[in-house]
């Protein structure tokens, strides 16, 4: 990279100041200057330079509050800042280094020392943002990956059903919703969402025999498919990613009901993880909600009714009041899931939620 792709601002309220750092440094690099602070901050607003030389010593707004101004703003404060005083060493150059600077350079400066030194913190700061953006574009090719793992474990505990349709992302937006209500982060209610649709992973392990039986189960074929629990964990906890650990316990535990009659552990109360308590709420409302080849959808009101009446039985009590306060927007995502299942699309997974609910 040329010398004449870097940009410097220097800041000095004397024109000779200026005038000799000009000779120094515009035969290698594109130069502005600013005769206070007050101007060196409305420059670097509108054109962010790579590199700021600052004096110290300026009326009205000196060199440490204008470094202390743009250290304090995320944008401009990795542009890197070297001071130029002619102050002594010590206590200054203490204060300086502490309010964000990386280098002094002491007037009269020295054109080859000048000249090294900026060289330097330029080579610095921009292998600094080479790195930055090599990361960022690796952590975005890792989240790719991850949704893509979500969308595929997903599709495969669904892949013998051929009526959920967007089932199992409308019931992630409902467990969203509801993880918000009862007091999740949004860090972790958009975990949540993710895991959520892999509640059904351990169904790629059920026969199709079973899965597909258009009647009701027997008791040994019943028994086999609850299976469906242990082997989804099974898959999911192979990762001990937050994500996948989280996948997996709602995959155990999204049976197990409020009173301990679920399966597979029989667990009681909160015993019962609340990751697998909200999806279970969720999931139960979607279905309900859904037309099945075997059943019309039912309304919002009996959906609603059917999960308070089995407050304390099935479902934990306190996440079905919550999730009747959260009735507009529960409304609001099944619409808006349900226009989408219309269309035939399918927005990222990181969108769960219509934008008014957020």
């Amino acid at each position: 990279m040329s010398n004449e792709t870097f940009s410097i601002l220097v800041v000095d309220d004397e024109p000779a100041n200026i005038d000799i750092l000009l000779g120094i440094l515009k035969p290698f690099y594109n130069v502005k200057v600013a005769p206070s602070g007050v101007i060196a901050l409305k420059i670097v607003e509108q054109y962010p330079p790579d590199l700021i030389l600052l004096d110290v010593m300026m009326p009205g707004m000196d060199g440490f509050e204008v470094c202390q101004k743009l250290k304090s703003d995320p944008v401009l404060s990795q542009i890197p800042i070297i001071f130029v005083t002619a102050l002594v060493q010590g206590e200054n150059e203490e204060r300086g280094f502490s309010e964000g600077a990386v280098d002094y350079i002491t007037k009269p400066v020295s054109p080859s020392i000048t000249l090294a030194r900026v060289k330097t913190h330029l080579s610095l700061a921009h292998q600094m943002r080479t790195t930055e953006s090599l990361v960022r574009k690796r952590t975005e090719d890792l989240m790719k990956s991850q949704q893509s793992a979500i969308s595929m474990l997903a599709a495969a505990g669904h892949y013998n059903d051929t009526d959920t349709g967007h089932h199992i992302w409308r019931m992630a937006a409902y467990s969203k919703c509801l993880a918000l209500r009862c007091g999740w982060s949004y860090e972790q209610a958009s975990l949540l969402a993710q895991a959520a649709p892999m509640h059904d992973t351990g169904k790629i392990g059920i026969p199709d025999s079973i899965l597909k039986a258009p009647r009701k189960l027997t008791d040994a074929e019943m028994t086999i498919m609850k299976t469906h629990a242990t082997i989804g964990h099974t898959i999911l906890a192979q990762s001990d990613t937050p994500l996948f650990k989280m996948a997996a316990e709602i995959a155990l535990c999204h049976h197990e009901k409020w009173d301990g009659s679920g399966y597979p552990a029989g667990l009681i109360g909160e015993d019962i993880p609340q990751s697998a308590r909200i999806v279970a709420v969720a999931d139960v409302f979607d279905a309900l909600t859904m037309k099945r080849p075997y059943k019309a959808p039912w309304s919002d009101d009996d959906a609603f009714d059917y999960l308070q009446k089995n407050a304390s039985l099935h479902f934990d009590p306190c996440l079905v009041d919550f999730f009747v306060e959260a009735r507009d927007e529960i409304v609001a995502t099944k619409q808006y899931w349900n226009d989408l299942e219309k269309e035939g699309t399918l927005p990222s997974i990181d969108n769960f939620l219509p934008q008014v609910v957020y």
